[in-house]
């Protein structure tokens, strides 16, 4: 039986084989792509290559992508586990030509690999093609035996593929399989494009690409007709495994076998296993996307994330789990997937204190929402109405993350429903919002207008590393979206041959300078890369004309503090792994010249033990005078050397390695040339800006010093302040404190001592009432433990007595009730006298039946309060 980890690598090697690059799987965090949520297909990392506007040192590849789908046509989550083939985690294994081969070579491929190499029997493979394709169909008649009858024509729905509205786009042509007569649903019309049931398995997608869609729907050849393909991996698998369920296959058996051991149920492939199968689909999902740098939040991708989590632990709970239980699985998720994905072994711990945080805080949530349906069966009642509106459940689900069908499973115990047709309109409201956001047709529109402008003219050549002066020709000069010869006192975009202007990467900002000859001075603000140019943006003062000779000059400065900050970023990620951990990794920087920021992954804010030992961690690299040293190399010996490739990055296949002290990162920006340029370091704060994540905001060289030298200015007028020296400011602050709450407590006293004085003279105005002593008044205290003590001193004074007092502290009403055990004998509660009186005061409280006591917010009706207190322990009493 083959294993998904042998199928894997035999999809590869077989491609590999026939001179297809092998690309590591892309991150599920799209680089540089708006227009996705996450990577949803094989192809999302070649999008520029195919567009023209990268360009690689290979035109054919091989991938096993990793993928998650949390929406679409049946990739909606409450669809995953329904099925035997939808899932929220999934890999894509994939061949991608980029102008090299076309329609011909990508059918032989498919079908020798599906035939001769894994063995899959003819007669149960069927074709389906785009019905004006008829190329495709003579190929396939051509250089495969598949028999005609077997080739079938749909429509664009089915067999023509698009990115999204805007992209590369084309023909496709799927490889189905037919599982065979006993998985068919049994409807007359049990045929490929018209029935969706589990006799028809689409197991791979040929799409031969041959335009690109513009905004306005034109469909424009791209540069060379490409190909790109699909087949999941999970669906092959459970082929070759002769298994009913992608389920079933070695992929998630040892995470169902897990989830039997946390319940002690057993699982079945039927109904019942639909929570089985919902969680394992799950803990994959979770475990990856948290490894990719995603975190639960409130929005964005956190949020699908947050989503995905939370359903699995509801389906926990149907099945008798009411802990934390999820994190448990991403042992065994790591256990079948560190063989082509160890980062994942690196990340486990993270992933799940992760994992289990949020569970945590998700049972909170849960009983939070049970409240909140309670208190909405209570309001129902009130409106006599016995239906839980859709707005409502809508609410509970999206704010409280409490799911529908335990709003259902509440209401109904309580005689109640839930407008779920209402809650559904909402949902579907909810989804289009989400579309729309996510939907950005004109990401890639500025990319290609520049790309058309400049496609004859060379790549720019950046020589800035080591160089802040050039001279050059300008090649181009761009004025909204469009090729200008000359431009005069105007703001325009300048190409020139070569340029050491660093364009705004990675975090980094861009250069400042001039661009100048005789003619012209031009002020660079801005610098950009688009594709292979680089792109000076400024205002022209005086002429520029194309083909004119310059002089590039970029602010010294401006570079010099910008590096000492880049370098410094560098420095930090290195002392945060070791001090916290290597979870610690970069989640996104701004380096200027004036700060450096750094966001990194941790769940907990950092010490002030650890901030300082970071922080000395850093001065340290920078006194030890380490050279900062660069080299380009491939990225597999980028990765053999130890770098560290950052979070959210694109890389190319050649890579810039920059090594300072022992930290290795790939990296394109500008730096020092000796950590001792840097000079110091200084953290200036620490802080949450997400679940998980963190950020430092620091300085560095001349802006360290000036932050210091504010410091201690400070510092030096606070000492005057206080009239003493810096170096005893603490000790006089500390001696300050002593007294005040020396000074404190005295004022506690005498307050006390004044008010029980001011009570005791109360006594007289006492009533007695069938032996029982009753006082009730006002009094003038300022805090209701004050008023409580007094209370309760006049009730022992007085012996067999009930006792009401109430004043105004602040804004509010206080009330107090105390009874002793002979009122209480004689009916007197406390509990229903306080609370009686409060209502009149606009507020609430209760207690016990000696001891009672509650607040009000209206003022002014005091005097009423004490009156109806009044009138109730007369009643009782008489």
């Amino acid at each position: 039986m083959w294993t998904s980890n042998e199928v894997r690598k035999l999809f590869l090697d077989y491609f590999e084989e026939r001179q297809h690059a092998v690309v590591e799987s892309s991150s599920l965090v799209p680089a540089d792509d708006p227009t996705l949520l996450f990577t949803n297909a094989g192809m999302n990392q070649f999008k520029d290559v195919f567009l023209g506007i990268d360009k690689r040192n290979y035109d054919k590849a091989a991938t096993s992508q990793k993928c998650v789908r949390a929406g679409g046509k049946h990739n909606d989550l409450d669809t995953v586990g329904r099925t035997p083939r939808h899932h929220t985690f999934f890999e894509m294994l994939g061949n991608f030509s980029f102008g090299d081969y076309f329609k011909e070579d990508a059918i032989i491929y498919a079908w020798d690999f599906l035939t001769n190499v894994v063995n899959l029997p003819k007669e149960n493979l069927w074709v389906t093609i785009f019905h004006e394709d008829d190329e495709a169909k003579d190929i396939w008649l051509k250089v495969t035996d598949v028999k005609a009858e077997r080739i079938l024509r749909l429509g664009e729905e089915e067999n023509f593929w698009s990115m999204g509205d805007t992209g590369p786009c084309g023909p496709c042509s799927e490889i189905m399989y037919d599982r065979g007569e006993k998985y068919s649903c049994g409807h007359e019309n049990c045929l490929i494009g018209v029935c969706d049931c589990d006799r028809w398995l689409e197991i791979w997608n040929l799409v031969f690409m041959q335009f690109n869609r513009e905004p306005d729907g034109e469909l424009k050849p791209l540069p060379n007709p490409s190909i790109d393909t699909g087949m999941g991996l999970e669906r092959i698998c459970s082929i070759l495994q002769q298994k009913e369920s992608n389920f079933e296959t070695d992929l998630f058996i040892p995470i169902i076998k897990k989830i039997e051991d946390l319940t002690g149920k057993k699982y079945k492939a039927d109904e019942e296993g639909f929570p089985f199968r919902v969680i394992a689909d799950h803990s994959r999902a979770c475990t990856f996307l948290i490894a990719d740098g995603v975190l639960p939040s409130n929005d964005g991708r956190g949020y699908v994330l947050r989503r995905i989590l939370r359903r699995a632990v509801r389906f926990g709970r149907h099945l008798g789990i009411k802990e934390p239980f999820l994190y448990q699985n991403v042992d065994v998720v790591t256990s079948i997937m560190e063989t082509p994905y160890p980062e994942l072994n690196e990340k486990k711990d993270f992933v799940k204190e992760v994992i289990k945080m949020e569970e945590e805080r998700f049972f909170v949530t849960l009983n939070e929402g049970i409240k909140k349906v309670e208190e909405m069966i209570s309001t129902a009642k009130s409106d006599n109405r016995s239906t839980i509106t859709g707005q409502e459940a809508f609410m509970l689900y999206d704010t409280y993350g409490f799911p529908l069908d335990l709003t259902e499973d509440m209401a109904e115990e309580n005689g109640f429903e839930v407008d779920t047709q209402g809650f559904n309109l909402m949902m579907e409201e909810q989804r289009e919002r989400a579309r729309k956001a996510n939907k950005s047709d004109g990401a890639f529109v500025e990319e290609q207008v520049i790309n058309e402008i400049l496609e004859k003219i060379p790549a720019s050549n950046f020589n800035g590393y080591n160089n802040l002066e050039e001279k050059s020709t300008v090649l181009a000069l761009i004025k909204d979206g469009e090729a200008i010869s000359n431009a005069k006192d105007i703001e325009v975009s300048i190409v020139t041959e070569a340029t050491p202007f660093y364009a705004e990467s990675g975090g980094q900002v861009a250069d400042k300078g001039n661009i100048k000859n005789a003619k012209c001075d031009f002020a660079v603000e801005n610098v950009q890369k688009v594709a292979s140019w680089i792109l000076h943006h400024g205002k022209v003062s005086g002429e520029i004309t194309v083909g004119d000779t310059v002089e590039l000059l970029v602010d010294q400065n401006h570079r010099l503090n910008t590096a000492r900050n880049h370098t410094a970023t560098h420095l930090l990620h290195k002392s945060l792994r070791k001090v916290v951990g290597e979870h610690a990794q970069q989640k996104g920087s701004l380096v200027e010249p004036e700060r450096l920021r750094f966001d990194f992954s941790h769940l907990h804010a950092l010490t002030e033990e650890e901030l300082l030992e970071i922080e000395n961690k850093v001065n340290e690299y920078i006194w030890s005078m380490s050279n900062v040293e660069a080299t380009n190399t491939d990225i597999n010996s980028a990765k053999e050397m130890g770098a560290i490739a950052l979070f959210g990055e694109k890389y190319t296949e050649e890579v810039r390695v920059v090594s300072v002290a022992d930290s290795i990162e790939l990296c394109g920006g500008t730096h020092v040339s000796n950590t001792g340029q840097i000079g110091l370091f200084k953290i200036q704060s620490e802080g949450s800006i997400g679940s998980g994540l963190r950020r430092i905001e620091a300085v560095t060289g001349k802006n360290a010093f000036e932050y210091l030298n504010q410091a201690e200015a400070k510092l030096q007028e606070i000492s005057a302040y206080l009239r003493t020296t810096p170096q005893e400011t603490l000790y006089k602050i500390d001696a300050l404190n002593k007294t005040i709450k020396e000074r404190e407590k005295e004022l506690e006293l005498l307050k006390s001592k004044l008010t029980k004085e001011s009570s005791e003279s109360l006594l007289d105005k006492a009533v007695e009432i069938n032996g029982i002593k009753a006082l009730i008044a006002q009094v003038d205290v300022e805090d209701a433990n004050i008023l409580r003590q007094n209370a309760e001193m006049l009730k022992d004074k007085l012996g067999k007595a009930v006792v009401v007092l109430g004043a105004v502290t602040g804004d509010k009403v206080g009330l107090v009730c105390f009874a002793s055990k002979e009122a209480v004998n004689q009916g007197v509660n406390a509990g229903n006298i306080i609370g009686a009186a409060a209502k009149v005061a606009s507020g609430g409280g209760g207690g016990r039946s000696d001891m009672a006591q509650a607040g009000g917010k209206d003022v002014t009706k005091l005097p009423d309060a004490l009156s109806t207190a009044r009138e109730l322990v007369e009643k009782t009493l008489s």
